[in-house]
């Protein structure tokens, strides 16, 4: 399918100062931008930024991003899933994944987030795809925000809301692990039944195994 995109751009006044949430960008303009420095949530912010580059030179790869003056302080990839998930298990053209979100500290609690999602879904291409974000305790920066698992769970639900995405069940082993893991789902207006009757099957793999 055609992974058409539509730029988007708003600004967020917060505390500090006025942030600018952008995107899709592409690889060279987040080339150009520096990569603060706590922007450590998944591995060192260099790699990190590196990694970023290469999602949005791919073909499906959206990145949205918050930054002060030339500087990235928060953003949000999309990309087809892990090929070793089980989302990708039934090949679907029209189903991606949130794969990341990650603000520094100085700035959360000020929205940003919530606003990266809705620049997300500021494109009306987006409505061509269903959207999942699996979410896993383990990956959660309890021990910086001092929140236990649920109010951290309460938390992302409400950021993920704010992109209208919903929870889903599933009988993913590795999110059936814990009561605070999730799945979490956005089907745009676009999307044909079969599309859903496929991510329905995904979602409930195991139901039919003894």
């Amino acid at each position: 399918m055609e992974h058409n995109q539509t730029y988007n751009k708003m600004e967020l006044n917060t505390m500090h100062q006025t942030l600018i949430i952008e995107g899709p960008i592409t690889a060279r303009e987040l080339q150009s931008y520096e990569f603060h420095k706590d922007l450590v949530a998944f591995r060192p912010a260099a790699q990190q930024h590196q990694a970023l580059i290469e999602i949005a030179d791919l073909p499906e790869g959206r990145i949205i991003i918050a930054r002060s003056e030339n500087t990235v302080v928060g953003y949000v990839t999309y990309l087809y899933p892990d090929p070793l998930e089980r989302w990708s298990e039934i090949k679907m053209p029209d189903l991606i994944e949130l794969g990341a979100i990650e603000v520094i500290p100085d700035f959360r609690g000020a929205s940003v987030g919530k606003n990266l999602l809705r620049v997300s879904m500021m494109d009306e291409n987006m409505e061509h795809y269903i959207i999942i974000t699996t979410e896993y305790y383990w990956h959660w920066d309890l021990k910086g925000t001092g929140l236990n698992v649920w109010e951290y769970r309460k938390v992302m639900e409400k950021m993920m809301n704010a992109g209208s995405l919903v929870y889903y069940a599933t009988d993913d082993p590795e999110i059936s692990s814990h009561p605070a893991n999730c799945l979490m789902a956005r089907i745009g207006k676009h999307i044909p039944l079969e599309s859903v009757q496929k991510f329905d099957q995904l979602r409930f793999m195991n139901r039919f195994m003894y």
